[in-house]
């Protein structure tokens, strides 16, 4: 009996089979396809940070981040060495709700998802020049909530987040060593303001008074 049903088994077996295959593959056709991860260029954001595009009005973004991300204008950051994904990412947000400023979003409009990884990629690879804790007054408080925070406030540590000398965590969290201080300073006031959105910053910094929030800055600054 084996030896007459054997072949028609294989038969519907291999049958069985084939309608499988067909249907898998029916299934992966649905499968959304997957976008293309970017082609990230570094040079290429070189040149369209140090020179723009005329042809599309886009200014030079060294003209108010300064030679290699290196701002000299203590409103204006400094991104030389900030981590690449956080520096996308922040590029994003500027075209969203989540972060308006009338240049910035302006600008950041006008770039490809492409450039703001390519810019992001070149920033990266900047040597950022060191900053300075300016106010002796105030430093051993910005270190204080730096490093402990503010128990009676619930404020923690900078330090959890930002890292013990600033460098930060990639995408999540910034770079804040040798930052300017004006700048960090503005910073947590949009943050208290509401204006540039993040639940923990928001949260943290209205538990602060501008006095913590200037000592803060300042102490930042000195870190290396």
């Amino acid at each position: 009996m084996n030896s007459v049903f054997s072949p028609f088994v294989k038969t519907m077996l291999v049958a069985l089979l084939a309608v499988a295959a067909t249907a898998t593959a029916s299934a992966d056709d649905k499968k959304p396809a997957q976008p293309a991860a970017p082609k990230i260029d570094a040079a290429k954001g070189a040149a369209l940070f140090t020179d723009g595009d005329n042809a599309r009005g886009l200014p030079a973004c060294v003209s108010c981040h300064g030679a290699g991300g290196n701002s000299t204008i203590s409103v204006n950051p400094k991104l030389a060495g900030q981590h690449e994904g956080y520096l996308y990412k922040q590029l994003v947000a500027f075209t969203t709700a989540d972060r308006s400023q009338p240049v910035m979003t302006t600008y950041a409009k006008m770039l490809s998802d492409e450039e703001k990884h390519n810019v992001a990629a070149w920033l990266v690879t900047q040597k950022q020049n060191p900053g300075a804790a300016k106010n002796k007054d105030t430093v051993e408080l910005g270190k204080k909530i730096y490093r402990g925070g503010i128990a009676e406030k619930s404020v923690p540590a900078c330090a959890s987040c930002h890292g013990a000398t600033g460098a930060g965590i990639p995408v999540q969290y910034p770079r804040l060593a040798g930052q300017h201080q004006d700048y960090t300073f503005a910073q947590l006031g949009l943050f208290k303001a509401g204006t540039r959105k993040s639940v923990e910053m928001a949260t943290i910094s209205k538990r602060m008074s501008d006095e913590e929030m200037k000592a803060v800055a300042d102490y930042v600054a000195g870190l290396k």
